[in-house]
């Protein structure tokens, strides 16, 4: 844990902690844009794209609340209130704990709203001190600001560290079923939001978001298993084999991050480099890895059950290139980076060895997106 701590560090300014949520505010309003260019390539359709764009907006609410949360770091409150922990070494994005702590306050939101002075009502008290005082009302905008963080936990729909799966019907075809099963974490290893798609085959008697026995069981299982040191491939198989009725067509895994930026992380590197040179309006100044991992079941195998029953196991493809399926425990992984244009010119400038392979989508200055080869 010691080590874990030792990557972390408090945002105690409070011009660096605004520009900090700013920074990501903007990240998490091109990561759906990203997913709806990948749609165009065929690489998700609209269904996954929609349920991507849950999952993210979520996370765009956690960063809003979190601001709030912070917005008077630095500032003499009139008492001892910390600042946000990130990872400034391996993720750039907030310390897991800051979203254990905020799910805990979820659920206490309307109780404190209750006891506090109404939005309108402190911002009565704050101009009534600043005009009759001529002060700054310091500790009224503090208040204010923890009462705009209830509000925005009240609302809900927040990424929290574990968002339980949910299953989307996709269509039924004789005793079949088809499910896109979608779930998420934020990985406490490495402080970075995960996010899950698995094509589900069900041949149950009932279908599974109905089956009071089988979906409870499937979520539990599809939680406990959902670590990023774990391969998909023995996330797969060991669903594979625990439900005989329900079939893994496919997985997919997307990791979101790590954060780059001059300003904030420290990590070592070419792109680094590319950011530092590129240094100017903060607006530039970050770069975010995207990497999705696939596997794909090539066929079906029947397997016996019992004495006299059979049940079908899947075959998952493996990445065939230089044997690397093994070690992975996929059948294919893409690593993706996301930045505005002026780090992408630095990076096509410098062309540091291991970004060839790299997809590339560069946020143009009117927001766009577009994919770069």
């Amino acid at each position: 844990m010691t080590d874990l701590q030792r990557d972390h560090v408090g945002l105690t300014d409070t011009h660096a902690s605004r520009r900090y949520f700013r920074t990501f505010e903007a990240i998490t309003g091109h990561l759906t844009p990203v997913a709806a260019v990948m749609e165009v390539e065929g690489r998700f359709t609209a269904t996954e794209v929609e349920l991507l764009a849950r999952h993210m907006q979520a996370l765009t609410y956690t960063f809003r609340a979190l601001s709030m949360k912070y917005l008077m770091a630095g500032r003499d409150t009139g008492r001892f209130f910390g600042s946000l922990t990130i990872d400034d070494h391996e993720s750039g994005f907030p310390a897991a704990q800051e979203l254990l702590v905020m799910m805990n306050d979820a659920q206490q939101a309307e109780r404190h709203l209750r006891d506090m002075p109404s939005e309108a009502e402190l911002k009565k008290q704050m101009l009534d001190r600043i005009i009759g005082a001529q002060e700054i009302p310091t500790k009224l905008q503090f208040a204010l600001s923890q009462r705009l963080y209830y509000q925005e936990l009240a609302r809900g729909s927040l990424f929290c560290p574990r968002n339980d799966p949910e299953a989307q019907w996709l269509e039924t075809v004789g005793d079949r079923r088809r499910y896109l099963l979608h779930w998420s974490v934020y990985d406490s290893q490495v402080n970075l939001p995960v996010l899950y798609l698995m094509e589900v085959e069900d041949t149950g008697r009932t279908a599974l978001p109905k089956d009071e026995r089988r979906w409870p069981e499937a979520q539990a299982h599809l939680m406990a298993q959902s670590l990023g040191g774990l391969k998909l491939l023995t996330i797969a198989r060991g669903f594979d084999e625990d439900f005989d009725d329900l079939h893994p067509k496919r997985l997919r895994r997307i990791h979101i991050g790590p954060m780059y930026s001059h300003g904030y992380t420290r990590q070592s590197g070419p792109i680094s480099e590319v950011l530092a040179e590129a240094a100017g309006a903060d607006a530039d100044d970050w770069a975010l890895a995207w990497t999705m991992e696939d596997l794909v079941s090539e066929s079906v195998r029947t397997e016996r059950a019992g004495w006299f029953g059979t049940v079908e196991r899947e075959t998952f493809a493996l990445d065939p290139f230089s044997g690397r399926g093994a070690d992975t425990g996929t059948s294919a992984t893409e690593r993706a980076i996301i930045l505005p244009t002026r780090p992408y010119q630095v990076l096509a400038e410098k062309r540091p060895p291991g970004f060839e392979s790299v997809r590339k989508f560069v946020v143009g200055r009117d927001g766009r997106v577009m994919s770069v080869a």
